[in-house]
């Protein structure tokens, strides 16, 4: 006869009902596939986004005395008004046009083709010129798209 309990008791085999499932290396796993993806996923940093601004239906006329008019056309050449400047020298200029006329408004004219690269410039110069009245300027509807 088999007695139960006593000193044997421990070594006698026990069921478990039902199975688990281990929970406890998902963050490892979660962890190794985020490293995997992050190294082997191609970035391309030098492709832009494409822009379009929004454009406004009218606009205000201002006395030619009180713009400063600076147009950068698609291949990145700068003119004041009608005086071809480089962008290092954009803001001596506007600085001596400002300390002018206090009230001045400079109009960012640019060609639509024109890269970005060259606005952040002539936007930089206005920065260092210190110049706050600063106009974008657009073309209307009826005179090109």
């Amino acid at each position: 006869m088999i007695r139960r309990g006593g000193r044997f008791e421990h070594l006698r085999r026990r069921t478990r009902s039902g199975t688990r499932v281990p929970m406890e290396s998902m963050a490892d796993i979660a962890f190794l596939l985020l490293i995997f993806y992050m190294s082997t996923a191609i970035l391309k940093p030098d492709q832009g986004m494409e822009i379009d601004l929004p454009r406004a239906s009218q606009g205000m006329r201002q006395p030619r005395e009180l713009v400063a008019h600076i147009w950068i056309d698609a291949q990145g050449q700068v003119m004041v008004n009608d005086l071809k400047v480089d962008y290092d020298a954009l803001a001596p200029v506007l600085i001596r046009k400002l300390r002018g006329n206090p009230n001045l408004i400079v109009a960012l004219n640019t060609d639509r083709r024109t890269r970005y690269v060259y606005m952040d410039r002539a936007l930089a110069e206005l920065k260092k010129a210190e110049a706050v009245r600063v106009s974008f300027t657009t073309i209307p509807n009826d005179r090109g798209p």
